[in-house]
């Protein structure tokens, strides 16, 4: 009978110290009350409790979680119906506000998160639903860390996933979009046409300003040219003359040198002076305009009895006699 209650101590004993030895896995905490109150917090790792006494009342991660929030109905402020769902990233900072200040804790979350959706879009038209929702994830963010703060929870991100509105405000707002685009198209187009339009005038004002100063450059380079060539034939014929006279005076001086060194050169002078005449008649009777050319054959002898005098008297001078050459000619053409 000893032996009885001997062995049915030594279980009560061996149950009594294996339940009083708690392993706590990293990343959790355990909440551990002493006959009905808060006793301590149990650390990751191995701690002790005192049988029949202690008891575990609550075992909770205090790692980072996900809270995946329903779709929710909300109406905007131009009354537009829409439907949300979001995400809620959150982890528990204090486990014991989280046990003992709030009962159900992720309900409660759940809850405070649809309302303040529901008071956040309900501030917003639609348009800014879509545009805005970055903001809204941070007025979000703002409000349920400080509504949650009492709860020992730390609310680390909000992100609105989805924003549906209803099935006529879809239709409505694919009829405006495929509207909008059509007016862009127009407008486009048109900004197309009055470009197209704008270049081509551009072009034909400068093909007809390129083709005027062409013109212009054309007009300059040819009176340039004509203004050179005329000058290089003045100077042309300036210098026929120059040459002319400069070989009619030295044939003088030749013609006189010899008439001085042989008295019976006047004969020969006599000749020249005949084919001079004819020469003279001859460049006349080249010209376009009518002419009449009158010659004295008496007026002949006299001008060699002139010549002869002046040879006889010594006093032949190449410059006199071609002076007297060309005014005797001058005077016989008229």
């Amino acid at each position: 009978m000893e032996q009885i209650f001997l062995l049915i101590f030594l279980a009560l004993g061996g149950s009594a110290v294996a339940g009083s030895v708690k392993v706590v896995s990293q990343g959790n905490e355990v909440l551990v009350e002493r006959l009905g109150s808060f006793n301590k917090k149990l650390e990751p790792g191995l701690s002790f409790v005192l049988p029949f006494l202690d008891k575990i009342v609550y075992r909770e991660t205090i790692r980072e979680k996900v809270l995946d929030i329903p779709p929710q109905k909300c109406i905007t402020r131009d009354n537009v119906g829409i439907e949300v769902d979001a995400v809620v990233y959150w982890r528990i900072v204090d486990m014991e506000k989280a046990w003992y200040k709030v009962e159900n804790l992720q309900s409660a979350m759940v809850n405070l998160v649809l309302t303040q959706i529901r008071s956040e879009m309900g501030q917003l038209e639609l348009d800014q639903t879509f545009t805005a929702r970055s903001q809204i994830n941070e007025l979000l963010l703002q409000d349920l860390d400080i509504a949650t703060d009492p709860w020992g929870v730390k609310v680390t991100r909000v992100e609105l996933r989805d924003i549906i509105p209803s099935q006529a405000v879809r239709e409505s707002m694919e009829l405006q979009m495929s509207a909008e685009r059509r007016r862009r198209a127009a407008i486009l187009t048109s900004e197309g046409d009055r470009e197209a339009a704008v270049n081509s005038a551009r072009g034909k004002a400068d093909a007809q300003i390129l083709d005027a100063e062409a013109r212009q450059k054309a007009v300059i380079l040819q009176a340039e040219a004509e203004q050179k060539a005329i000058v290089l034939k003045a100077q042309a014929e300036r210098q026929q003359q120059v040459l002319k006279a400069q070989a009619i005076a030295e044939s003088a001086e030749l013609i006189a040198q010899k008439m001085n060194s042989s008295p019976g050169v006047h004969k020969a002078v006599e000749v020249l002076f005949a084919l001079g005449y004819l020469d003279m008649g001859a460049t006349i009777g080249k010209s376009d305009s009518s002419k009449v050319l009158f010659i004295d054959p008496r007026t002949i002898p006299a001008a060699f009895e002139g010549m002869r005098s002046i040879i006889s008297d010594g006093q032949v001078d190449s410059n006199e006699l071609f002076s007297g050459q060309i005014t005797g000619a001058n005077n016989r053409t008229s």
